[in-house]
């Protein structure tokens, strides 16, 4: 046994630490996504050509009418920009079956041209790069897209409450803020506030993003006017509506430093007693969320939960909620002895990732699924404990499918992965990671430090790597890329040679080494692991090794002896 012993001495994961710095993320050797035919409509969104990426957005105003009856829109946008390169023309996006009424800017009607989804619109003679800011004001109007199994794809719902009264919202992460108003569908641009100004029938109301700042009734239209301001940079898409028969009651949350946030709930009338009680849930989400990160990023545009007709998404301070009061994920997902509400919980999350830290491409949503997917454990980890949270996550492993990559193509608007896998097993990544780094002060710190030095702001994939690298002191470069860009999970390879038992790690990256935790007859071990062949010891077999599938996902391949 003594290999055996020796091994648990010298399994201890060394690194440098600044190799990974301003590295390049490599691509895989084979196109997993070939599958995949991308049209120039694709191009079009998902491209920052120079007639998108020339220009700035600084502000919007939207303002739209919303008819429930006939399923129609009519408005206006103003969009605040600024000219940062050459722009001969100038690309917005909205969808084609929305209709253009007209174009104007300072005093004149600008000339556009359409290819789809895809608007150029011609400048007026003289816009030159500068720091002054231009309004264009879009008049535009028809029948927008309904969405049919919202959130999973986009547009309008148009549903009815449970006493047939109308009931709206809108969801359109995947398929762009442009399938109901005109705007730089990007996600690498966000206004730096914005203005959401919504008229409907004045039995109605209307619940939005931010604070509701003016509520004006408009008598000879039997109409009212809700205007919504967002006081921070917003995702495009975190943009959203509820219309319907809402009530509303507010709480306050205190941070840990005694700095009250206002908390506001939109809820169809007849639901108010199940929300004063699903909602205070709220609470000690936030206090989990703050322990680990800091506090709500949004705090001057406080928090909301507004229910809406379909299940959930994380729309920016104004979070729809759909779970209809009930415990885990409609019921279910979550484990029999926790009781918590999953959207709550989930699309709360997205706060920190995705829509504080955002990325500029859907190719990247890992950092948001994943990141939040984590935050649930998190949250079970700081309400029920470390072993409840292990518990949880070894219910989500189930779900992971190691079908392609969690990193998709970039630039070409692809939002179509086969499986959840940028949600669960990103989640798995890096619980996988802080079992590496075998160190919780410096994981936990490290998470936080991200965060917060990244606060509203965007991030790409090669970000994260690189600060990851350089807080741990690890290169974790190869990690991430087996990880993100290969479908596969690296393997451990065991075979019984003689007496001794040796190990080795299988992986599409060369050269990766990563401490893999197993347990040899029930006792822990931590191994590093490299592509190098390496003695794990004797007096035991093959059966008796098997991973620490609480801490690590990794595969395990045993190599019998050839009889």
């Amino acid at each position: 046994m003594a290999r055996f012993q020796l091994c648990l001495l010298l399994a201890i994961f060394v690194c440098t630490c600044a190799s990974a710095q301003n590295a390049v993320l490599p691509r895989p050797s084979r196109d997993y996504f070939a599958y995949r035919t991308f049209t120039q409509a694709d191009s079009l969104r998902g491209t920052l050509g120079p007639a998108r990426a020339n220009y700035d957005v600084t502000y919007y105003e939207l303002h739209l009418d919303v008819d429930p009856v006939e399923q129609m829109i009519d408005g206006y946008v103003d969009m605040d920009y600024r000219v940062t390169g050459p722009l001969p023309l100038l690309q917005l996006d909205l969808y084609e079956n929305l209709d253009i009424d007209r174009i104007e800017q300072g005093g004149n009607t600008l000339r556009y041209t359409r290819k789809g989804n895809a608007v150029f619109i011609q400048l007026p003679a003289g816009t030159e790069p500068d720091t002054m800011t231009h309004r264009m004001r879009i008049h535009y109007g028809g029948k927008p897209t309904e969405a049919k199994n919202a959130p999973w794809d986009g547009g309008f719902v148009w549903g009815l409450d449970q006493r047939n009264r109308y009931w709206v919202g809108v969801a359109c992460e995947g398929d762009g803020a442009s399938l109901w108003w005109p705007n730089k569908d990007h996600l690498s641009d966000e206004p730096d506030s914005m203005l959401i100004s919504i008229t409907v029938p004045d039995r109605l109301f209307v619940a939005s993003n931010g604070n509701l700042r003016e509520e004006v009734e408009l008598e000879n239209e039997r109409k009212k006017r809700y205007d919504w301001f967002v006081s921070y940079p917003i995702n495009n898409y975190n943009v959203s509506i509820g219309i319907g028969h809402y009530t509303h009651f507010s709480d306050t949350y205190r941070a840990f430093d005694g700095e009250e946030l206002e908390l506001d709930y939109y809820v169809i009338d007849y639901n108010l007693a199940k929300a004063r009680k699903q909602f205070k849930q709220v609470h000690p989400m936030l206090e989990a969320y703050e322990h680990y990160f800091g506090k709500y990023p949004f705090w001057e545009d406080g928090f909301a939960l507004i229910e809406t007709p379909y299940l959930g998404m994380e729309h920016q301070s104004g979070i729809a909620y759909g779970n209809q009061y009930m415990r885990g994920y409609l019921g279910g997902l979550i484990p029999d002895d926790m009781d918590w509400d999953y959207i709550i919980v989930h699309e709360a999350g997205h706060e920190y990732f995705g829509n504080s830290v955002s990325v500029a491409d859907h190719a990247e949503m890992w950092v948001h699924e994943s990141f939040t997917t984590y935050m649930e454990a998190l949250y079970v980890e700081f309400h029920y404990g470390a072993d409840a949270a292990r518990n949880y996550l070894e219910t989500q492993r189930r779900f992971v499918a190691n079908e392609e990559p969690m990193l998709g193509p970039l630039g070409v608007n692809f939002t179509d992965f086969k499986s959840s896998d940028h949600y669960y097993k990103g989640a798995w990544m890096l619980h996988t990671l802080r079992a590496v780094i075998n160190d919780d002060p410096l994981f936990f710190g490290m998470l936080r430090s991200f965060y917060q030095d990244h606060t509203r702001s965007i991030v790409g994939t090669q970000d994260v790597i690189d600060y990851f690298s350089s807080y741990s002191g690890m290169d974790l470069q190869s990690f991430f890329t087996q990880y993100l860009m290969h479908p596969t999970v690296p393997v451990l390879e065991i075979r019984q040679t003689g007496e001794e038992v040796e190990f080795r790690l299988s992986a599409d990256v060369p050269g990766l080494a990563m401490p893999v935790g197993v347990y040899i007859k029930d006792e822990p071990v931590r191994l590093l692991t490299t592509e190098i062949w390496q003695p794990m010891g004797n007096g035991f077999g093959l059966d008796d090794v098997r991973i620490d599938e609480s801490r690590y996902l990794v595969d395990l391949s045993r190599q019998q002896p050839k009889r």
